[in-house]
């Protein structure tokens, strides 16, 4: 690498304005985010947290401001953002006809997992999916259906997790999980963002917190 030359932010957000009928949301929002790095979005429902994440995720536009990945503006249509970034959302959609283990076999091929056979048993096991691999996602309960979401982001390769409140309908030991799980992603090298309500989860994974509200 040439001296002096300065590497671009993972990812960048600069600026991010959004309003809703004349009401804002987020103002003036910045921030960057590197490999092995964690920032928790905090502050109460309706604070805008998943507006944050929708609009870096590239699903909302926002009024103003400027997202970027590796200093380039980050397009949710550009084919290399779509590998660098797993996102689960409160919209997590799947396929009626597929079943669980089918979904997740397409999520690791489409994403280009090394051996996405071995991926999705490793993730159906660790997420306690087994015994409902053959089963269509619309007869999952809704907890069953967000372990379902987090599986289709880790079955895949990533560089960075997006995730809009991971603890929710998790027990005390898949809360202890997913802590476990995401304090492993920073030591692999990927870079979390998060919304929370989950002190102790805040408190264990993020590097850093952004209050997000008026």
């Amino acid at each position: 690498m040439t001296e002096g030359v300065r590497v671009p932010d993972l990812l960048s957000v600069s600026g991010l304005c959004k309003s809703y009928s004349g009401i804002p949301v987020l103002q003036d929002v910045g921030f960057t985010l590197n490999p092995g790095e964690a920032i928790a979005l905090v502050g109460p429902n309706g604070a805008g947290k998943t507006t944050l994440l929708r609009c870096v995720a590239g699903i909302e536009e926002p009024d103003e401001g400027v997202v970027e990945l590796e200093g380039r503006p980050f397009r949710e249509t550009d084919p290399e953002a779509r590998a660098a970034m797993a996102c689960l959302l409160d919209d997590f959609d799947y396929f009626p006809d597929l079943s669980v283990a089918d979904h997740l076999a397409l999520f690791a091929w489409a994403h280009g997992a090394p051996d996405p056979e071995a991926a999705v048993a490793e993730v159906l096991r660790e997420l306690g999916l087994l015994p409902l691999a053959d089963r269509l996602p619309v007869t999952l309960s809704s907890g069953q259906r967000h372990r379902f979401g987090l599986a289709s982001c880790l079955v895949r390769p990533r560089r960075i997790l997006l995730l809009d409140e991971p603890e929710q309908r998790l027990d005390a030991e898949g809360r202890a999980w997913l802590a476990s799980r995401l304090a492993a992603e920073l030591a692999a090298g990927v870079a979390v963002l998060f919304s929370s309500h989950d002190r102790e989860l805040v408190d264990a994974v993020a590097c850093r917190v952004i209050e997000v509200g008026p």
